[in-house]
């Protein structure tokens, strides 16, 4: 009788909590992050405004939040996600703190898909000996993460020339 007792205990408790309430309480908690995130996005974005407006800069921008600026137009096509490519660049926050870079007579050579998302995207934008700035929102960078000296939820910039891809 006792196991009987258990079991029907158990089965009402699962029928006042079913799992579709399970499934809308993770809804809410990844709403809830989600909010965050957007927030921390409308706040880089007003960063990345605000440095253009600062520094007298005109850029394009695309519906994820990338801002890019071409002052050099390069030649011929634009790579894809597939291109290995082959660049100089100067990575810094918005105060000018520099963090990397990859300048002179040196390169780096790489598929383009094993960068982060903002150079994914950003990339594409320009052509063979290509040059200019991306301005890169955290989310499409290292979001929440901090990674070396960056720290978390910085908006990124990178100075770069697209010497040549494949």
């Amino acid at each position: 009788m006792a196991a009987f007792v258990t079991t029907a205990y158990k089965s009402n408790f699962l029928m006042r909590f079913p799992l579709w309430t399970a499934i809308l309480l993770a809804f809410f908690f990844i709403a809830c992050n989600s909010d965050d995130d957007g927030d921390q996005h409308a706040t880089d974005i007003q960063q990345i405004e605000q440095y253009l407006l600062d520094n007298q800069l005109t850029a394009q921008s695309t519906d994820s939040g990338l801002h890019y600026i071409i002052t050099k137009d390069g030649l011929g096509d634009h790579p894809n996600l597939q291109s290995e490519v082959k660049m100089r660049y100067r990575g810094y926050l918005l105060d000018g703190t520099v963090f990397d870079q990859v300048t002179g007579t040196d390169f780096i050579e790489f598929p383009l898909s094993g960068f982060i998302p903002g150079w994914q995207e950003g990339v594409q934008k320009f052509k063979k000996g290509g040059e200019g700035t991306l301005l890169i929102p955290s989310r499409l960078g290292y979001g929440n993460r901090a990674q070396g000296s960056i720290p978390a939820n910085s908006v990124l910039l990178f100075d770069i020339e697209l010497i040549d891809f494949q």
